[in-house]
């Protein structure tokens, strides 16, 4: 497997925390399931070698879309796949889809459309020409090019919500939401209808999320135990930390901590 990041040009650093690409050969161990958990950022992703199905609840599959926007979500889900695949994906701040697309997040938060039924002719496009591209370089100057497009069409203004939402994510979740809604200027419930519209979620669920993320990328710190990760997360116990990883991912984190995870191959690699 393997596993690449890119940074994002300067002038769409504010809305995109990254380009990412995922590639394997999955000859050798047939099917490959991967895991997606809650996240209270958006992605668009191009799946361009091999497709996956969607495995449901009750153990039917679904076959997902080629190229799509998904939204920030509470949920996780579980894809399965019995070829060789290559992804491209652009890890989205949540305001990044009101601010270039037009669209509130709260209408795709928990969603998955494809890229056409978001932007018709242009979504076409822009899925034909990152399946065409030579490689994943390739496909970062011509999604750059895109959004840049988005960012001039559209002319986002950044409300102080944008800040309160950053500044949720940079701390991990263990900000003070009301302090921050205060120092936004508005009223209680202006702050939460703003910042779900902005964030897809209340400012409650959001900073739960980001909190759990922070969990996550505690992943392969094997110095610390999951006492120790919990309460420097913010759980306030380890019965907490379990719930909240539970209901986020479906797994107990001793499970995902244990490397043997279907959530975790990329970041061995």
């Amino acid at each position: 497997m393997k596993y690449f990041t890119f940074k994002p040009p300067p002038v769409l650093a504010s809305f995109v925390r990254y380009y990412w690409a995922l590639e394997h050969d999955v000859s050798a161990e047939l099917p490959y399931v991967h895991r997606t958990m809650a996240d209270g950022c958006a992605e668009m992703i191009f799946h361009y070698k091999g497709r996956f199905d969607e495995v449901i609840e009750d153990g039917t599959t679904e076959l997902s879309f080629t190229s799509g926007v998904s939204g920030p979500s509470r949920r996780f889900r579980r894809f399965r796949i019995a070829e060789d695949f290559g992804i491209f994906g652009v890890y989205l701040y949540p305001f990044a889809i009101p601010a270039l697309f037009g669209i509130p997040s709260r209408e795709v938060s928990d969603q998955m459309p494809d890229i056409v039924n978001i932007f018709g002719n242009q979504g076409a496009e822009l899925e034909e020409k990152i399946m065409l591209a030579a490689d994943n370089v390739a496909r970062v100057e011509i999604i750059s090019g895109f959004l840049k497009a988005c960012l001039v069409r559209q002319q986002p203004h950044e409300p102080a919500v944008f800040s309160v939402i950053n500044r949720i994510i940079n701390d991990n979740g263990l900000t003070n939401v009301p302090d921050l809604a205060a120092q936004s200027f508005l009223s209680t419930r202006q702050f939460e209808r703003k910042f779900k519209a902005f964030s897809g979620f209340s400012p409650k669920l959001f900073t739960r999320i980001i909190r759990f993320h922070a969990a996550l990328n505690a992943y392969g710190d094997n110095g610390r135990s999951l006492t120790e990760i919990a309460y420097d997360c913010g759980y306030y116990d380890q019965s907490h930390f379990i719930h909240e990883f539970k209901t986020f991912s479906g797994q107990h984190p001793k499970e995902y901590f244990s490397g043997k995870s279907e959530s975790t191959g990329y970041r061995d690699v």
